[in-house]
């Protein structure tokens, strides 16, 4: 399919364009935090993706492979302020998002705030607090606020949470329920640097290792995520989403009969939000205002994959859901769409 950019009722919204200077700022950003994280580019993509597209980002690898110095990078690159939370199995829900304190001086209780009042929330080791410490999260990763005592607290804007976890231990872990991985918008898979990276590394971090500075500020992240959300979303882009998300759910409609006894639970709505306000994202860093079905294709499987249940056999099959999601990648064709730019 070809449609022309422009044709009457074919785009979802239209965009208002972003300046050079945007576009500039955002690759200094990347680049400043690219001079103190060696390699891991996609992570890094992903991260400033995440925040463009106001979503939480959970980055999932072995211990040592820069998770947190990247997620600490970013929050100092980017401004605002910034907390990380060392996620133990002994933390309660008050360690996070505050209590009521009494005061004997006054003879009365004052809300105590936590430490998720911050623009850049570090969430290091998530899997390691029990349940009911990673549900006190849910209000605040889908509301963007937190409720004590009847009042509720507004959080500063731009708010994220950055969460890394460790996927190879199994002992003191707790496993994040369903529930809590589908608000996060990407799950990004870290691995180990390759050899040239690995030498990088040691040249660049065995001396004074080089130190971030400042490059956004949160009025200007704040404009940036705006700018992002009027990225153009032509109807055929829109359509292919939908039937994305769709084959998740009823496989054997999009000619994926073999994923029937692999899937168990098709990706949420928020699936479908996520591709598209990720993909807006990474059309902004890749300087177009305009969406293609190949920004959906690319964060696909950071959108989607965490977001899939899997039936049993499937899981003693060995299979990762990130094979699914590119299986489904294959099998749906998506649209092509021809813009014209020169036209507004």
């Amino acid at each position: 399919m070809t449609v022309a950019e422009g044709e009457p009722g074919t785009a979802v919204t239209r965009a208002q364009g972003g300046s050079e200077a945007d576009l500039g700022a955002l690759r200094d950003a990347l680049n400043e935090v690219r001079r103190v994280i060696v390699g891991q580019d996609h992570m890094v993509e992903r991260l400033l993706v995440a925040l463009l597209a106001r979503g939480h980002c959970l980055l999932e690898g072995v211990p040592g492979v820069a998770k947190t110095l990247a997620a600490s990078t970013l929050a100092t690159v980017v401004g605002g302020t910034f907390a990380r939370i060392q996620f133990t199995p002994d933390l309660v829900p008050s360690d996070i998002v505050g209590t009521r304190v009494y005061h004997p001086s006054t003879e009365r209780f004052d809300i105590e705030l936590g430490p998720v009042f911050v623009n850049f929330l570090l969430a290091d080791e998530i899997n390691r607090a029990p349940a009911k410490v990673q549900s006190a999260l849910l209000e605040v990763m889908a509301e963007r606020q937190v409720t004590l005592a009847g009042v509720t607290h507004r959080l500063p804007r731009p708010f994220v949470v950055l969460a890394t976890q460790n996927p190879i231990e199994s002992e003191g872990v707790y496993p994040l329920p369903e529930v809590q991985r589908d608000r996060f918008l990407f799950k990004v898979r870290v691995a180990h640097p390759s050899a040239h990276e690995e030498l990088e590394i040691l040249h660049r971090m065995s001396v004074t290792p080089p130190v971030a500075e400042k490059v956004l500020d949160p009025a200007r992240l704040l404009a940036l995520q705006q700018t992002a959300e009027e990225v153009s979303v032509h109807q055929l882009v829109a359509d292919y989403v939908v039937r994305l998300v769709m084959s998740t759910r009823n496989p054997a409609e999009y000619g994926l009969r073999e994923l029937e006894e692999t899937i168990e639970i098709g990706v949420s709505p928020r699936a479908t939000l996520g591709l598209v306000a990720a993909g807006r994202a990474l059309a902004l860093l890749r300087g177009r205002d305009y969406l293609l079905p190949d920004d959906v294709r690319d964060v696909a499987v950071d959108v989607m994959s965490h977001r899939l249940m899997l039936t049993f056999d499937a899981l003693a099959d060995g299979i990762e859901p990130e094979d699914v999601v590119r299986q489904i990648l294959v099998s749906v064709p998506p649209p092509l769409v021809v813009w014209n730019q020169g036209q507004r």
